[in-house]
């Protein structure tokens, strides 16, 4: 009896190579820099931390200051100031002063969107 695994094991390959010129000049010239791939390879790491994507999905909802997000993620102010530093640096996430309260936004929409669209994306 053949394994059905081994008997389909190619089936996500080409039989034979033969590349298409033409769609292959299309999407290289369309390809960003290397440089521009390794800040984006950069700029998804941030998102691989579930400490950052709770803050991130948290600040979705509405700006909050770190004592609230201290609470509403049951963690400590230290964690959590380390956190935001780094999505600070990051230019994800930005806060304001309000007297003694220093209150956490995320920098522009297209924040939320990344966010957003991953989690649809695994919940499909």
């Amino acid at each position: 009896m053949k394994n059905d695994n081994l008997e389909n094991q190619n089936d996500d390959v080409c039989d034979v190579f033969d590349s298409h010129d033409e769609a292959v000049a299309r999407v290289k010239e369309r390809m960003p820099s290397e440089d521009q791939y390794s800040e984006l390879s950069e700029f998804f790491k941030i998102f691989g931390n579930p400490t950052r994507l709770k803050i991130i999905s948290l600040l979705c909802v509405e700006d909050l200051c770190v004592c609230d997000i201290c609470e509403a993620l049951d963690l400590n102010q230290t964690t959590v100031s380390n956190q935001l530093r780094i999505l600070r640096a990051n230019n994800i996430v930005k806060y304001q002063k309000e007297g003694k309260m220093a209150r956490y936004s995320l920098t522009d929409l297209h924040i939320e969107m990344i966010y957003k669209v991953g989690l649809e994306h695994i919940l499909e």
